[in-house]
């Protein structure tokens, strides 16, 4: 008994005995990075996932201090990805926010019940095919998603572009609305994310090309849309509310 609950204790709780000075100055230096990169990716994934912008960060700063705190390992890494955008953005575009709640509370008791009955293992008699169409299939499904704000396409009100067929469907309907300016902020952008690592491992590329994009918008005027241009983001916290569901 005392070896399992050694086992599901969280590491902080050990980790923290033998935690010095030291080492907060480095974690302080590690967090400031973590959040400077976590900051436009959560951003950028909450608008892929169907949401607003400021739910991916309140999503990425509750979700940081949880992992920190039950996490099994001092070194674990987490963060906002976008394995699950699209899957996110259906669940969103059809239940909306409840039904996501509801998702997410489903995906994590089946994930602690895996883990209370080490199912864990049964991993292994997945065919690595499948991991990598789905992984493949998801970079095709976010690739397609970006080409509307990537060409600066503008969709008629009231457009639904949920599945891929339909998003495809949408940018050949509207290509006409091509907007150049945007696409050059997005090419400068993509050589930024790419060359900069051979420059500097140091500071984060994201970091960098968010800079850049800023910069051509606002000193050379060009007419690109902007997250302040699209959305409206709250400066207050999101009030606590209990999901609305039915089992019917």
């Amino acid at each position: 008994m005392k070896n399992t609950q050694e086992k599901i204790k969280p590491k902080l709780f050990s980790v923290m005995k033998t935690y010095t000075w030291s080492q907060f100055g480095k974690d302080v230096i590690a967090g400031i990075i973590v959040a400077i990169i976590a900051l436009p990716l959560s951003i950028a994934l909450a608008l892929a996932s169907g949401v607003e912008p400021e739910q991916g960060i309140y999503t990425a700063i509750i979700a940081g201090f949880l992992i920190s705190f039950f996490g099994g390992s001092r070194v674990q890494i987490a963060g906002p990805t976008a394995a699950f955008a699209t899957i996110v953005a259906g669940i969103v575009a059809t239940d909306g926010m409840d039904g996501l709640i509801i998702a997410t509370i489903i995906a994590g008791v089946i994930l602690i019940l895996m883990g209370l009955f080490r199912l864990g293992s049964l991993i292994k008699f997945i065919p690595y095919t499948i991991t990598t169409g789905f992984t493949a299939g998801i970079a095709v499904t976010i690739l397609i998603g970006q080409i509307k704000d990537f060409l600066g396409l503008s969709f008629p009100a009231g457009t639904v572009t949920i599945e891929t067929a339909d998003k495809v469907k949408a940018i050949v309907s509207n290509i006409g609305t091509f907007n150049y300016q945007a696409l050059i902020v997005g090419l400068v952008s993509l050589i930024v994310l790419i060359v900069w690592p051979f420059i500097s491992k140091k500071i984060p590329g994201s970091l960098i090309a968010v800079l850049v994009g800023i910069f051509m918008v606002q000193l050379l005027d060009m007419k690109v849309n902007t997250i302040g241009n699209l959305y409206t983001i709250s400066n207050s916290l999101p009030k606590l509310h209990l999901p609305a569901f039915s089992l019917a």
